[in-house]
């Protein structure tokens, strides 16, 4: 049997997070929404206030900035979406958790899921190159990450300008 699991993929603001929500829509609720963002200004606040308001009722959304393995683990068996995978990594990084045990730990829960479940990541690999070591550093992370996930998933999708296209 294929993976339940769907990783979309897009550059910012590609309506990747639209897309995903649509595909996990698609099957009957409830739905769960793993949120991985803090807020922490204005402009985040608002952006996060934007991703409520486009979702209709029937979602229970549960907030994991850096403990995403038990989230899911615990989340019901129900169809799941979790955005995203880039602010959790970032999250990670911050307080300079092992990058490894987590992703590995993300990717037990996700393999244990049989509920469909649809994840959001970015696609920073095709921009220019960081000038930082820490940007360069988050850019090769999240590459890495990606990787990862795509490898489990039976579906992988692209978002650029809100059109998806199937790579697996």
């Amino acid at each position: 049997m294929a993976s339940p699991l769907t990783l979309v993929l897009g550059g910012a603001r590609s309506g990747k997070s639209r897309h995903a929500e649509t595909l996990v829509q698609a099957v009957p609720p409830p739905w769960t929404y793993i949120a991985t963002a803090e807020s922490y200004d204005a402009e985040m606040t608002a952006r996060i206030a934007e991703h409520r308001a486009r979702r209709p009722a029937g979602w229970t959304t549960l907030d994991a900035p850096r403990d995403l393995p038990a989230a899911i683990a615990t989340a019901p068996d129900a169809p799941l979406l979790v955005d995203c995978l880039t602010l959790w990594l970032s999250n990670l990084m911050l307080v300079e958790a092992d990058l490894d045990a987590a992703t590995q730990g993300l990717l037990a829960a996700l393999q244990a899921r049989a509920a469909i479940t649809v994840l959001v990541s970015n696609e920073v690999g095709s921009g220019i190159v960081p000038a930082t070591p820490l940007g360069r550093r988050f850019r090769d992370a999240q590459g890495r990450l990606n990787q990862q996930v795509a490898a489990v998933a039976g579906r992988v999708e692209l978002v650029v300008a809100g059109i998806p296209m199937r790579l697996k």
